[in-house]
């Protein structure tokens, strides 16, 4: 059709810019520059930066507060692609589900001092330049956001129910048209709020991250993170408030420019749809689909998700046998052989670079100290599981509670433990407290959320026909508490609850040692053995707390988590 044959309303409507346009274009331009100015001074020198100390000005916090944004970003965006393609080849590859997984499980667990290592490599990159710290800092916060988010996304590709494995089978999709048309819209939902985890973990360990010590190597970038480390120092209760501001802020905008859109859009791809219930609301959502000028982006990315679409016939589906033949034995001999051969020679290059200078008896004391740690995990993982779960059934059963708690809960889980160090270390003090027992909580603090925000997952994607079933025939009390509530999150909580315990371990190296000005706190455990061993730049050290964190890690979810997390997959894939 001819365009001057078209109808003037019609013309208007596709070509003339609207208010959202306007709005779009706006926000669009204002994040280029926040990219540009945030990234000022990347290509500086070291020398330079330590020429401009941090300022402890509230009118600095805006400069600082849009580099650590932009630092949060680019590690969320390299978190999400890790995660599509390490778990993707956990979940449909066999034998690299055997390396990975583990491996994954011993990720989550190191603490982000533990990766303070590579900060060495990244700044050999560029010697002597910002951009090598700058590298530095992203992949730490990296380390803080992807692998809950891997872990997430694993689980749901391997709870596709059959049904929708066979339509995808039927008609014929590629493994990319698959990926994007299926598995990806399935895991959505509880990836999304996974994200939303992974940036407040982010915010968790921002001090560490951006006020870089490791030994004789001393960085301090600017952003709120390095703000809050001098103001913690200088013990300055004015400037933490203004930080707390700052990260408020912050947290706001992403919510509603980023993770409030995605909860918004991710409804659309819950397998139960109960009729009459209103989806969330986003004002940035009808902004993107109704605005030409991103439109044209839209597009584009549908036309790459559509690369190798073809029209194929459906087909009849007929269970596939796989006969286990000789050559795949003989693989699987293969495979395991060299797994079993890198492990050993990376074993026995440790022992020597460990048992240069320490002895059993250390490495003996510092499993005792991995024990004290562990007790205090179990602990708080058990207590956090009584709160949490029964609240995040209610939250998750209620939409719009949920909208209310979301952007409160995930302000909380972003609020950095060392936020309270003034409350905690003046309150043990003045009262003469032990903090072997009265700093435990701080492990928790930030990884509580994990368990909650996984339960509103499934409590939301509760079939409304159970429900319903349940009002019928009066079934109330404890018994609709363990025939319908339990059983249908519990999945779901297995998963939060792995990735809580392996946070809590992480946080260990910042909540076992506490310090305000020229006060010092200190409990016995692993964390804080990390912690005193990274500071001093003893690599040996160190080296030997990761591994003993590692073992215990890696022992618990084999013995423990493992278990329950097979068993819960099998029961989401039979309801």
């Amino acid at each position: 059709m001819r365009i001057d044959r078209l109808p003037i309303s019609v013309l208007k409507n596709r070509f003339v810019p609207g208010g959202w346009d306007v709005l779009a274009f706006v926000l669009v331009f204002a994040f280029l520059i926040y990219v540009g100015e945030a990234g000022h001074g990347l290509t500086g020198s070291l020398s330079g930066l330590e020429a401009t100390p941090i300022s402890l000005e509230p009118a600095a916090l805006v400069g600082y507060a849009a580099r650590t944004a932009l630092r949060m970003l680019i590690a969320m965006v390299a978190s999400l692609l890790f995660t599509f393609t390490y778990a993707t080849l956990a979940a449909k590859s066999r034998r690299a589900e055997i390396v990975l997984v583990p491996l994954l499980d011993i990720l989550q667990s190191l603490p982000i001092l533990g990766f303070s290592i590579t900060i060495v490599f990244f700044l050999s990159l560029t010697p002597g330049r910002v951009a090598g710290a700058e590298m530095a800092c992203v992949f730490l916060i990296f380390t803080s956001q992807a692998w809950n988010m891997a872990f997430s996304f694993y689980h749901s590709l391997r709870s596709i129910p059959h049904e929708l494995d066979e339509a995808a089978r039927s008609f014929r999709l590629s493994p990319w048209m698959r990926f994007w048309r299926l598995e990806v819209p399935f895991a959505m939902p509880p990836l999304i709020w996974n994200m939303m985890m992974s940036m407040s973990g982010g915010w968790f360990f921002v001090v560490a991250a951006e006020a870089i010590d490791l030994g004789n190597t001393k960085v301090t970038l600017p952003g709120v993170g390095s703000y809050v480390a001098l103001a913690i120092a200088q013990r300055n209760l004015g400037a933490i408030g203004w930080a707390i501001a700052a990260m408020f802020v912050v947290i706001l905008v992403f919510d509603q420019l980023l993770f409030r859109p995605l909860i918004a859009s991710a409804d659309w791809f819950r397998l139960e749809q109960e009729a009459g219930l209103s989806h969330s609301n986003s004002w940035a959502l009808t902004m993107m689909r109704r605005s030409h000028f991103l439109g044209v982006f839209s597009r584009l990315f549908v036309g790459i998700l559509n690369i190798g679409a073809k029209s194929r016939k459906p087909v009849v589906i007929r269970p596939r046998v796989v006969p286990y033949d000789a050559s795949r034995r003989l693989g699987d001999f293969i495979w395991y052989s060299v797994i079993a051969l890198v492990g050993v020679v990376a074993l026995l290059k440790a022992v020597r670079f460990v048992f240069a200078e320490i002895t059993l008896t250390e490495v003996g004391h510092v499993a005792l100290l991995g024990l004290l740690t562990f007790l205090r995990v179990s602990v708080l993982i058990a207590i956090a599981s009584l709160i949490w779960v029964p609240v995040g059934i209610y939250v998750g059963l209620r939409p719009r509670v949920a909208n209310v708690v979301q952007p409160i809960a995930q302000f909380l889980a972003a609020f950095p433990v060392n936020l309270i160090y003034p409350i905690v270390v003046s309150g043990i003090v003045l009262l003469k407290l032990s903090p072997d027992i009265w700093l435990s909580p701080l492990m928790i603090l930030g990884t509580q959320w994990y368990i909650l925000f996984n339960v509103i997952v499934g409590a939301s994607a509760i079939p409304a026909d159970m429900r319903y079933a349940a009002q019928n025939f009066h079934v109330g009390g404890w018994l609709w508490w363990k025939r319908i509530a339990l059983p249908a999150v519990f999945p779901f909580y297995v998963t939060g609850a792995i990735t809580a315990s392996g946070g809590s371990w992480n946080a260990s190296v910042v909540s076992e040692v506490a310090e305000w000005g020229q006060e010092h706190l200190e409990a016995a455990g692993l964390g804080a053995y990390i912690s005193h061993a990274t500071g001093t730049g003893d690599f040996r050290r160190t080296v030997v707390g990761i591994v003993v964190m590692a073992v215990f890690v890696v022992v618990l979810n084999r013995v423990f988590w493992k278990p329950l997390f097979a068993r819960a997959e099998r029961k989401f894939r039979l309801s």
